[in-house]
């Protein structure tokens, strides 16, 4: 049993948005087998209680509050510094000074994150050390960039500049990094070549016994009747926001001039204005933050994607599949599925694409019952965390057998 230092940018608990719940998992895998100690911050106060959750899997919790107003000035600040602004946002001398403390005593450090990986560039990390990019963070804000306008197209473009240059001199200091799929790896291997032999592919999972059709619980929806479609994610995520609001404005009219009525829930903390603005009920609802999405997920009818920027796998098309909802997903959305399109999801592109997916999962019961059933059984058999974490244990096993090395100093910003 080794001692592991675990950094992350985000509290990995509550398990309910992307990042938190891979994070959450990847601890909770390591916690099995090893002292872990975990230093990570804290962005909403009401996470904070349940950091509880977590004192059973860590024997240290170092935990840093970093509310919005903080995390706009140190970001601002890397405008002056020449840094990414999503890196210089987590500038912390606590976590810096918490850190350095804990390599004299760990064995090994796992930085989730490019954000996390900061405290282990400056000054270099003395132990061997994991990075889990998830996706190319650069190539996220290379995407917003395009689709920008003005001054707000130049700053993501600046982002994602600055951003590749500081992945790849994490990746050159870790011992190995870790890419959601192997289309992120190699995309990040065609950006910066030098890496290519210090990736490795560690993909998402679901928790299939969890997110189960018989745990749907008590339906929430209310009225019964009309069709029911839904959308889960943080709704302040620019491309959940936009995703909602194009199937609201594009796709909903479509469908309620085809088959009628419709119901559509987003579900997920923190919606924004322009997502709030969308709510009428009791037709168009916007939930918020929810204890448990299985609910939402078990009642609808089926579940929607139509995300046209996406990285990696998604975390909210693996957990309608395991609760055996039909999905209507985009292309962009199925990234990193192994999954077949028409038997175990349907993918659309555009409104009336959609719309014609939509409606033919509406209208014929047993096809998409049969869809979801097959989705299920997909997950089952591709995204089990045991299964999809193996590559970690395999690497961290390999790490801890062989001395330390000797500290290479990392790249040059």
């Amino acid at each position: 049993m080794a001692d592991i230092l675990f950094l992350a940018h985000r509290l990995p608990w509550p398990p309910d948005k992307g990042d938190k719940i891979r994070s959450f998992h990847l601890l909770r895998h390591l916690a099995a087998r090893h002292r872990v100690r975990l230093g990570a911050f804290v962005d909403d106060p009401a996470d904070r209680d349940g950091a509880r959750n977590l004192s059973g899997l860590c024997a240290e919790l170092f935990l840093r509050p970093l509310g919005r107003p903080r995390l706009i000035r140190r970001a601002l600040s890397g405008l002056v510094a020449g840094e990414p602004l999503s890196v210089a946002a987590y500038a912390d001398p606590a976590m810096h000074g918490w850190v350095r403390e804990r390599l004299r005593s760990c064995d090994l450090a796992l930085a989730f994150s490019g954000q996390s990986a900061r405290f282990l560039l400056d000054p270099p990390s003395p132990l061997p050390w994991l990075l889990d990019l998830v996706d190319c963070d650069s190539e996220k804000w290379r995407a917003l960039a395009a689709s920008g306008r003005g001054p707000r197209r130049r700053l993501y473009a600046r982002e994602a500049d600055r951003l590749l240059v500081f992945e790849r001199r994490a990746v050159a200091a870790a011992s190995k990094t870790f890419l959601v799929t192997r289309a992120e790896a190699d995309l990040l291997v065609e950006r910066a070549p030098e890496t290519g032999d210090r990736v490795a592919v560690l993909e998402n999972g679901v928790d299939a016994d969890f997110f189960a059709p018989e745990r749907a619980g008590p339906d929430p929806w209310g009225e019964p009747g009309p069709p029911r479609l839904v959308f889960t994610g943080v709704m302040d995520y620019a491309p959940n926001v936009e995703a909602v609001r194009w199937l609201a404005s594009e796709v909903l009219p479509r469908l309620r001039r085809t088959i009628g009525r419709v119901r559509f829930a987003i579900v997920g903390a923190q919606p924004n204005r322009s997502v709030q603005r969308l709510a009428d009920p009791p037709d168009l609802l916007v939930i918020g933050r929810v204890p448990d999405v299985r609910p939402w997920l078990g009642h609808a009818d089926l579940a929607v994607a139509p995300l046209q920027i996406a990285r990696g796998v998604q975390n909210k098309v693996l957990e309608a599949m395991a609760m055996a909802k039909p999905v209507v997903a985009s292309s962009a959305a199925a990234t990193g599925l192994h999954a077949q399109p028409g038997r175990d999801f349907l993918v659309a592109d555009g409104a009336l694409e959609a719309t014609e997916a939509i409606t033919a999962l509406l209208r014929e019961p047993a096809r998409a019952r049969a869809i979801g059933a097959a989705g299920r059984l997909y997950v089952r058999r591709r995204h089990d965390w045991s299964a999809t974490l193996a590559p970690l244990d395999a690497v961290v096993s390999a790490l801890l057998e062989r001395p330390r090395r000797a500290i290479r100093p990392p790249l040059p910003c």
